[in-house]
């Protein structure tokens, strides 16, 4: 060896505008430090990872078998760029059956997983300096705007609109956006946009851009992140903006994929789909990064979007399963509210998530110290309790908004049916 390996060992150097600007996932440092936890042997009911444990929620039977079909068949060279013709017609098939949406083919591209396509939207769309509005909390908008240097237009939300922007919060911004972020059922609040704000936001869309075609300026294009959707409780409906404002269409692209809905967050298969021009030049962005699906996983996908009566069995046990495990969870967070706490939780709407409200700063723990801020009390249900949550300030929030994400996708029944009595242990150690 030619060179010393402590010189690979250097000091944090100036890089790229990208790397230098852009912060590590503070959700993924609250998973690592969970994990290790774990490892030492302690007590954890982990409600941080948005994620699935493979024992809790299998993936479809069509999907594993297909996966494996297809690697015996010798299906494991490249995949077309835009994805297999057959996966992208059973896409346009189930959107037509399942969602009452008529896209011809060319306007699918397939990729692996559903974060490409969402960078895929902004690296086609946006330029450095262009505007891109999304409501906080907001999973990975602000690090996607960091990576097109796009300007980030933040909008608060509370939670008497289950935490989406107002129609007439994002108005005023609209005239200067590029992009405008949406995502429903939506990741960390597990609740779903009520229909007739979403349809009053595409209207407003609409006419910004009949605005801008008579100045001859570009457009404002909408990408709605519906990966959660066909995960809805109670008599929830999903839609899309092109179900409530059909002209919408040609400035909307759709963000899906099957880790969410199918438990399959690891097979890494993901499409957007929108106006013909926008996919087309987002699958050669995106074909100059290598984000191909799998081929065996594409195949497989296919198989499974084809099979009618397998998707409503697996769906409806899904949803019965996901549901059940969020509803213990409110249930036990309510219990304490019963008894004067200061804690709430919005009844489960969608995807694998509650959002959790524990009012706790101020109080003193058994040390005699005082919560002052929402690490205070994440760490405090942590270490009294073994209850693992990731606040909203992970997704943006800047104020102590006392407000955490819970995930169930690796939790068992049992576990989620433990967060009454684990979380009286944590409130109980307050002063």
């Amino acid at each position: 060896m030619k060179y010393d390996p402590k010189i690979l060992r250097q000091a944090p150097r100036a890089l790229s505008t990208v790397a230098d600007r852009l912060e590590r996932s503070e959700i993924l440092t609250i998973a690592y430090d969970v994990r290790a936890r774990a490892e030492r042997g302690e007590d954890i009911l982990n409600l941080t990872v948005g994620d699935f444990s493979s024992r809790e929620f299998p993936v479809p039977t069509a999907l594993s078998s297909g996966v494996i079909e297809a690697i015996e068949q010798g299906h494991t060279n490249y995949p077309p760029a835009p994805g297999l013709p057959e996966t992208r017609e059973a896409i346009v098939g189930m959107c037509a059956r399942r969602l009452g949406l008529e896209y011809p083919i060319e306007s699918v591209c397939v990729v692996g997983g559903a974060r490409p396509a969402i960078a895929g939207t902004y690296l086609s769309l946006v330029d450095p300096g262009d505007v891109v509005v999304y409501g906080l909390p907001s999973w990975n908008n602000t690090y996607y705007a960091a990576i097109t240097g796009a300007e980030a237009v933040e909008i608060p939300t509370h939670a008497d609109r289950f935490f989406f922007p107002r129609p007439e919060d994002l108005e005023p911004h609209l005239g200067r956006a590029r992009l405008l972020c949406l995502n429903s059922p939506q990741n960390p609040t597990g609740t779903v946009i009520p229909s007739e704000d979403l349809a009053r936001i595409c209207r407003l869309v609409v006419a910004e851009n009949e605005r801008r075609r008579k100045q001859g300026t570009r457009e404002l294009f909408v990408m709605f992140d519906q990966v959660y959707w066909a995960l809805t409780f109670e008599g929830v409906r999903h839609q899309t903006p092109m179900e409530l404002v059909p002209e919408i269409a040609d400035h909307a692209i759709l963000v899906d994929g099957i880790s969410k809905g199918f438990a399959a967050t690891g097979l890494r298969v993901g499409w957007a789909i929108g106006p013909t021009d926008v996919i087309e030049r987002m699958m050669v962005i995106l074909t100059h990064l290598g984000c191909w699906a799998p081929r065996p996983e594409q195949r497989a996908t296919a198989k499974l979007l084809n099979d009618d009566a397998h998707l409503d069995d697996y769906l409806t046990s899904m949803r019965t399963r996901v549901h059940q495990r969020l509803q213990l969870v409110a249930q036990g967070v309510e219990a304490h509210r019963a008894r004067g706490w200061n804690v709430e939780c919005i009844q489960p709407q969608g995807a694998i998530y509650l959002s959790v409200r524990l009012d706790l700063i101020g109080r003193k723990n058994r040390r005699g110290q005082i919560l002052k801020n929402d690490e205070d009390i994440r760490r405090h249900v942590l270490d009294e309790a073994g209850i693992a949550l990731v606040p909203f300030r992970c997704f943006g929030v800047h104020e102590e908004a006392q407000w955490f994400r819970a995930s169930v996708g690796v939790a068992s029944v049992d576990d989620c049916a433990s967060i009454e009595g684990r979380l009286g242990r944590a409130l109980d150690a307050l002063d």
